[in-house]
């Protein structure tokens, strides 16, 4: 398949990008035997300093697009086999645990994520010693002012708009140009005197004369690599010179000239005299696709700072019900001192709840450093990360399943990662200079057409009436060769750019890998942590049941003794670990799933972030994507339970628990996902990632 390059835009409807070579005839005065004998003179310097195509570069050209080629295909072949989606699942154990159905009830409000919902939160004192001021939030919001304030998403806003005055620059070189000069000259300069030998000279004479002289006119730059110039000479002369006669005098001289200059091999043909556009226009979209990919980076990064600070939030409180429960057993063992508890057992107890509290506060502390980093990445204005505001969390972590399709999350990776599309325009970058660097091979021929008529009168009026005559017309036609004994520079920088152009695919290819590899590793953990939901949460529950039957049984003797004591203090911390452990479980699958968003190309899509690129003149507001602040915060999305039973291939790759985002601008368009059954072959111009609906489920 051929890989052929984005076509440069005109800089004017009338003018389309072509090779443009001028006029297919000359109108000169010169015989065509002339002509003949020049070119049959040139023509051998002509074919000698343009060679042929090297069999090895033809060769490397055509590896160099199939490489291109397979790298998406080969990374989809395997995966094509299996098509259909599945849907993560585990075992559920908990119903081998023995624990009674009337008493699951009990055992959930011992402990586990809902039984912390009316409990209050101790956050310690802040940097000024006094009780922490918290503010909560939600993920909706934490993403769409990040989108809207983060200070590295600002700085990457502005690389379009530079892109954009770039390619403006560029294509200024094809700008009409005004160009004028007026000369004033007196001249009064000796003059020597000839005359027969034995002859008497005259005393020394000289020229005296005024003059003014004028030029304006125009002149292009033509897409063709020619350059065009229509010009318009007047002039003035009075002539003082003592015996002698000029006639007219004074001289109003007026001349109109046209001239044409084009390459007729180096330097010639739109694709060179176009590569600084098509360059400029790279940069510009090169600078899109890294604000995407900022932006892509940004919502998963609050979106996983947001998820610690969820599982902060609850670490403190799992530890400080630990500590509370320590608390009162010390206090139980002391109790025993008189009876049958010793000192080393009280010393014991006493060491274990002063270690509970250390692990409160270093909870606190790294709830406020983990709020402290969102607040980093949010940049609220009003909420500096100077403030001692913490953020507290406020959404849930649903425990639902994600249905996905390894080939269609590995295809639309590699159509939307902006990674991958600047790895493209790099290869439209090395190709883009390689065809200049074989231009540049060629000899330079250059060739000039000019056309000047002429006019002479007393006055200005008279001389311009004159014009229309068209007496006095020259005709100039010339040709120009120039060729470098060994083309050494050109060869050199020729194969320069043909290494570069292989760099370029190896990066493209390494980019598809790369991100294959995250796409897969992102599964993968999505899955791992899914089963382990399952496996921690039995494991907690275990430990909730072995705490509660030790406490009936303590309850129900009417006495306990030091062992069973000991042996509770063992049980709550084993308790908590679980706890702890099935949180981070939680986290785990729901940061997977943001991470795999982002190894698809997909998370401003999922957040129903619309990316809108803002130009050189309208970069006042800076803000994208253009948010309704009026729009009211909406409630978290609830997961919808995936069916198990066999489904045909979804829209979406992925279907996953949506997150609590506040719907932001929807996408101005949705795009349809590429074709099931090709992969997707890079092209030159910067895929547009395909949107899902803000209604779809995520």
């Amino acid at each position: 398949m051929r890989i052929t390059s984005p076509a440069a835009r005109p800089t004017s409807p009338t003018q389309p990008y072509r090779n443009h070579h001028g006029p297919a005839s000359l109108a000169h005065r010169a015989g065509s035997a002339g002509r003949a004998t020049t070119l049959a003179l040139l023509l051998p310097l002509i074919l000698a300093g343009c060679g042929s195509s090297s069999p090895l570069l033809d060769q490397s050209e055509s590896t160099i697009r199939r490489s291109v080629v397979d790298a998406a295909q080969r990374e989809l072949r395997e995966p094509q086999r299996r098509p259909r989606p599945i849907v993560t699942r585990r075992v559920d154990l908990s119903q081998g645990l023995g624990i009674k159905p009337e008493m699951m009830g009990e055992v959930e409000k011992m402990a586990g994520i809902n039984s912390y919902a009316d409990v209050a939160l101790d956050l310690g004192d802040n940097l000024h010693g006094e009780p922490v001021e918290a503010l909560e939030i939600t993920l909706g919001s934490a993403i769409r002012t990040a989108v809207d304030h983060n200070l590295a998403l600002q700085f990457a806003r502005l690389g379009p708009a530079v892109g954009e005055a770039q390619v403006a620059s560029a294509e200024a070189a094809f700008d009409w140009v005004l160009f004028s000069n007026l000369t004033w000259n007196n001249t009064d300069s000796p003059r020597a005197q000839t005359g027969f030998a034995g002859g008497a000279l005259s005393p020394v004479r000289s020229d005296e004369f005024q003059s003014v002289t004028g030029q304006a006119g125009v002149r292009r730059t033509l897409i063709g690599g020619g350059r065009y110039t229509l010009q318009v000479d007047q002039g003035y002369r009075d002539d003082g010179t003592n015996n002698q006669i000029t006639s007219p005098n004074p001289a109003q001289n007026v001349a109109i000239a046209m001239q044409w200059d084009q390459p007729l091999l180096r330097g010639a043909g739109s694709e060179v005299t176009q590569a600084e556009v098509r360059l400029a226009r790279n940069i510009e979209r090169n600078a899109v696709q890294t604000l995407r990919r900022d932006m892509i980076r940004t919502a998963t990064q609050v979106e996983s700072s947001y998820w610690e600070l969820v599982q902060a939030k609850h670490d403190l409180l799992i530890l400080t019900r630990l500590l509370e429960r320590g608390i009162k057993v010390r206090d139980q063992l002391e109790q025993r001192a008189r009876i049958d508890a010793n000192q080393a057992q009280i010393a014991d107890s006493r060491a274990r709840v002063e270690r509970r509290r250390a692990d409160v506060l270093r909870a606190q502390t790294q709830l406020r450093l983990i709020s402290t980093r969102l607040k980093s990445l949010v940049n609220d204005p009003n909420i500096p990360v100077g403030s001692e505001v913490v953020l507290i969390p406020i959404d849930s972590m649903p425990d639902q399943p994600i249905q996905f399709s390894l080939v269609e999350s590995i295809r639309t990776a590699i159509v939307s990662r902006p990674e991958v599309q600047q790895a493209i325009l790099s290869i439209d970058d090395a190709s883009i200079r390689q065809i200049v660097a074989r231009n540049q091979t060629l000899p330079d021929f250059q060739l000039r057409l000019q056309a000047r008529l002429e006019t002479l009168d007393n006055t200005a009026g008279e001389a311009w009436g004159d014009t229309l005559d068209t007496d006095f017309v020259d005709y100039v036609a010339g040709l120009v060769f120039e060729v470098p004994i060994g083309n050494r520079a050109a060869e050199a920088g020729l194969r320069r750019r043909n290494l570069e152009r292989m760099q370029s695919t190896i990066a493209y290819r390494n980019a598809v890998k790369d991100v294959v590899e995250e796409v897969k590793s992102s599964l993968e953990r999505a899955q791992l942590n899914y089963q382990l939901i399952g496996q921690t949460r039995t494991s907690r529950l275990s430990a909730a049941e072995v705490l509660r039957v030790l406490l009936v049984e303590k309850d129900t003797l009417q006495g306990f003794t030091v062992e069973r004591l000991d042996l509770e203090l063992n049980r709550e911390e084993s308790l908590a670990t679980a706890e702890r452990d099935e949180v981070q479980a939680l986290v785990a699958y729901h940061t997977a799933i943001a991470e795999l968003f982002q190894s698809m190309g997909t998370a401003l899509e999922r957040n129903r972030i619309m990316l809108q690129v803002p130009n050189a003149d309208g970069l006042v507001p800076l803000d994208v994507p253009n948010l309704d602040p009026q729009q009211p915060a909406a409630a978290r999305p609830e997961a919808t339970p995936v069916s198990t039973q066999p489904q045909p291939a979804p829209a979406a790759p992925i279907t996953s628990p949506a997150p609590a985002s506040t719907p932001a601008s929807a996408p101005a368009s949705t795009p349809a996902a590429p074709p099931a059954s090709e992969p997707p072959v890079p092209t030159f111009t910067p895929a547009t990632p395909p949107a899902t609906s803000p209604d779809a489920p995520r």
